[in-house]
């Protein structure tokens, strides 16, 4: 995709709300990864260390930041229908 195709409106939910395709709502860890990262959003960080895996994510508005989707998936991306 290129840079002028890139997605770059926001999806319609708040920031903290995660889009049901990139963080199923039945998975036993979601809670704990929707708290860490409203705290981290809260405390404005750019991500959090994951729950379970101790790996970096980056908050919805770290990625609504950089300003378009960069198709890599990620779990909070705020591009995301």
């Amino acid at each position: 995709m290129s840079l002028s195709e890139r997605i770059t409106e926001l999806a319609d939910r708040p920031l903290s709300v995660p889009a049901v395709s990139r963080l199923d709502p039945d998975r036993e860890d979601f809670a704990a990864i929707v708290s860490a990262h409203q705290t981290a959003m809260n405390e404005g960080r750019n991500g959090y260390l994951d729950p379970k895996t101790g790996a970096w994510v980056f908050t919805a508005a770290a990625h609504a930041a950089r300003g378009f989707c960069c198709e890599n998936g990620c779990r909070h991306c705020p591009f995301t229908k």
